[in-house]
């Protein structure tokens, strides 16, 4: 064991947050708290972890579940496209979770970091996991300013993070420097008066514990326009299923119109596409409840509208979508934007 592994595994002894995944070398149940964690951070996830994994105690009952079940389950944690390769890799599996790297590896959705993460802990192989806290260590400790989104970079800091970490406890050594990263070696405001490795940090010895890691790419956001219609007939509503290879792919939510740039409510009263939804003379009870809500994603910043209108029950207006009763709705899946309006107005 190399010190830089020793003072970690030291420090994790003393800090580490206990977490019901930790408790166990069941593949599937480390899996799921993988997955979930990835976009998620501990303190939001853990709640769902606990849920997702009553609901769904092994393999096989994921495998079997209904698609809109888990979406539902999922509800919130936004980045949907893991749960659908969820339970895609559990259908994949016939009851049974891959017990080799390259079985756990091949599973959809999963990438090298989760695959060692899981391999290390369920099966004690020695796989070092390479995610943003280990770039953060790895960089500050040795002074590295070789990108860690280059090639280069990438190739780099797995060779040293393999490199770095203690085989005879691949687990503890992955959850320890995860932690480290979480809880000590944080991207803003580092613990480092009181850092086990205060002594040898490259970045603290050189002032640069501010600039490191270094990114050569900044991710770039685009803005896209909703305008939700939530109609009310009666006691009942109208839903869609977003089915396009697009964000909230199978999610349900309002009738939507999307639009290149911002429309006033007189302009998104006019355009074709509204009027396309109504009956002849019913637009004009169409009114504005919400606007300019902003909900970022990681590639996009989403501004939304919320629109109302109440139509009387023999409406023949939106008739390609689903009707539904307006407390039946918790039953569906529906994006966090949606579910934010639901739980503000309804």
């Amino acid at each position: 064991m190399n010190i830089f592994s020793e003072k970690l595994i030291a420090w994790y002894a003393e800090n580490k947050r206990e977490l019901p995944w930790r408790d166990t070398t069941d593949p599937y149940i480390i899996w799921i708290s993988e997955i979930i964690l990835q976009q998620t951070r501990v303190a939001q996830g853990y709640d769902y972890f606990l849920r997702f994994i009553h609901r769904f105690p092994n393999v096989t009952a994921l495998a079997e579940a209904p698609e809109d079940e888990v979406m539902k389950c999922w509800q919130g944690l936004g980045y949907y496209s893991r749960a659908r390769n969820l339970h895609a890799a559990a259908k994949s599996m016939n009851g049974v979770f891959p017990a080799t790297y390259e079985g756990v590896r091949a599973l959809k959705g999963v990438g090298d970091y989760t695959a060692a993460a899981i391999c290390s802990s369920a099966y004690g192989m020695p796989y070092a996991v390479v995610d943003g806290n280990v770039y953060r260590v790895l960089s500050r400790y040795f002074g590295i300013d070789t990108p860690v989104d280059s090639t280069e970079g990438k190739k780099l800091f797995a060779a040293l993070a393999d490199e770095m970490m203690d085989k005879s406890q691949p687990a503890v050594y992955n959850q320890a420097i995860m932690d480290f990263g979480a809880i000590q070696c944080t991207p803003q405001s580092p613990n480092c008066l009181f850092c086990p490795l205060v002594d040898s940090c490259s970045a603290l010895k050189g002032g640069t514990i501010t600039k490191l890691p270094v990114k050569q790419h900044k991710t770039k956001t685009t803005n896209r326009y909703f305008n939700y219609i939530y109609v009310r007939v009666g006691a009942c509503t109208y839903l869609h299923k977003r089915t396009e290879d697009d964000i909230w792919k199978n999610l349900f939510e309002f009738p939507l119109i999307e639009t290149e740039a911002p429309v006033t409510e007189e302009e998104f009263r006019e355009l074709p596409q509204v009027r396309a939804f109504f009956a002849d003379g019913e637009v004009s009870g169409l009114r504005l409840i919400s606007g300019n809500v902003k909900h970022v994603l990681s590639h996009r910043v989403i501004y939304t509208n919320f629109y109302e209108v109440v139509l009387p029950e023999n409406s023949t207006s939106f008739s390609a979508f689903l009707r539904v009763k307006i407390e039946d709705l918790e039953q569906y899946a529906v994006s966090r934007l949606v579910h934010a309006f639901l739980e503000k107005y309804l």
